[in-house]
């Protein structure tokens, strides 16, 4: 996790956060005083953008809502997408950050490359941010802190599950593709991300890892995160294939302004602050 300041001084009402990622944009608001959400949002794209139309689309959302245009206490951007990897704290060196990330991600050498220390765990997670949206919103508000979607993910779950008791999968949906985070008595074993195209790729994957794993599908919980729902196909195949399957909650720790169908589809941002 990464810090930048500056001596702006800032009111302490109100928080916000934004998810970027190619295949949407998400924002949320809360207010520190009452522990309200008061404004939750989320775009979808039709088609997957570059990272400079993500920077168009998000300084269009700056000129459309009033909510954005003040001033917060704090500023946290999660940057979401395939470029990032796991390194035992044990083995990391802060000048091969390039190293980490080339084995398995496509990665240019003029990107800049950052990284987060994981709360409570000797792991650090390497990855490449969107640049053009930090500088934007560095210009915008000041100091802010970033971090990588999968960060905030594997802190979150192992904050729920810190004091379970058995094995427990995790898989968190994207539009194109998911994450699988393995518990077990509280402790991470595996944390891992897959394309899929059709709903046999992703019930392959989850069933791969159950396999490797030797967690059996009839007996050890699927827990599911993010776009997906009882109506989606995924559900219906993750179902025929797993007895035992359930849906995460975003978070209680909150009020809201306006009531969610699914806190399970913003886990993420709503475990940012």
């Amino acid at each position: 996790m990464t810090q930048k300041s500056n001596t702006q001084q800032k009111p302490t009402n109100y928080k916000l956060s934004i998810q970027i990622s190619l295949s949407g944009l998400s924002f949320c608001i809360l207010q520190e005083e009452t522990n309200t959400i008061i404004e939750l949002k989320d775009f979808k794209f039709d088609k997957k953008l570059n990272p400079l139309e993500i920077l168009d689309f998000l300084k269009q959302q700056f000129g459309n809502e009033q909510s954005l245009n003040q001033s917060f206490s704090s500023v946290c951007v999660i940057h979401t997408n395939e470029l990032s990897t796991l390194v035992s704290k044990a083995l990391f060196n802060e000048d091969c950050l390039a190293d980490y990330l080339k084995f398995n991600a496509k990665i240019l050498k003029s990107d800049f490359i950052a990284y987060d220390i994981l709360s409570n765990l000797d792991i650090i997670n390497v990855y490449v941010p969107y640049v053009n949206v930090n500088n934007f919103i560095y210009d915008s508000f000041g100091a802010f802190i970033y971090k990588h979607f999968s960060t905030v993910l594997i802190e979150s779950i192992l904050s729920k599950e810190m004091y379970g008791n058995d094995s427990k999968v995790y898989v968190h949906v994207g539009s194109n593709h998911f994450e699988i985070v393995v518990i077990n008595q509280g402790k991470l074993i595996l944390y891992n991300t897959f394309d899929y195209k059709t709903k046999e790729d992703f019930i392959y994957y989850i069933l791969f890892t159950y396999e490797q794993l030797k967690l059996n599908p009839e007996t050890h919980l699927l827990i599911l995160l993010g776009n997906i729902s009882k109506t989606n196909e995924l559900y219906d195949i993750a179902y025929k294939y797993i007895r035992h399957i359930d849906f995460g909650s975003g978070t209680d720790n909150y009020r809201f302004n306006e009531k969610l169908s699914q806190k399970h589809s913003n886990f993420i941002i709503l475990n940012s602050f």
